[in-house]
């Protein structure tokens, strides 16, 4: 191979690169630069939105006015699902359809989850992405929600006064 050829290959593979790199939405990549500028260091979990087993234990457990969104598929959700008061299903394929997205509440704490929290970030991240903001996600699924839910942690002792 000649240098000349060589030259001319190397210059296409270059420009090849160049032409891919540059070939994305520019604003859709600024606000995701956006949505992501607080996932630093420690805090990157909080910023992200991600809820651990053992936090959403308590919010259930405080009665707090919340709802669970499950986005695994109908299958998945025939066999075990969320029970908790305001519990939706509606799988990660449908849920940006605009009659879905209505269905969301605005007014509370919106959790999402799904087997192991995969789907459930990528649609949590979606969802806050368009605009909602009180949408979370359970760190883990359901995985980690069975890993640290037992016997104890879900009837808990009730709270006692004093007289």
């Amino acid at each position: 191979m000649s240098y000349k050829t060589l030259f001319f290959a190397a210059l296409a593979s270059i420009l090849s690169f160049g032409a891919v790199a540059a070939d994305y939405d520019v604003e859709l990549a600024a606000s995701y630069a956006k949505l992501f500028a607080p996932a630093k260091g420690a805090k990157a979990g909080k910023a992200l939105h991600l809820i651990p087993p053992a936090k959403f234990i308590e919010i259930v457990h405080s009665g707090k006015p919340m709802a669970t969104l499950d986005v695994r598929t109908p299958g998945e959700t025939k066999v075990f699902g969320m029970t908790l008061p305001g519990s939706l299903r509606i799988s990660a394929d449908e849920l940006f359809q605009p009659a879905n997205l209505q269905l969301i509440p605005r007014d509370r704490m919106v959790v999402v989850l799904c087997q192991a929290g995969v789907r459930a970030t990528a649609m949590g991240t979606a969802l806050r992405h368009v605009g909602f903001d009180n949408v979370y996600v359970l760190k883990g699924g359901f995985k980690g929600l069975s890993g640290a839910l037992n016997c104890k942690v879900a009837n808990p002792p009730p709270k006692t006064t004093a007289n």
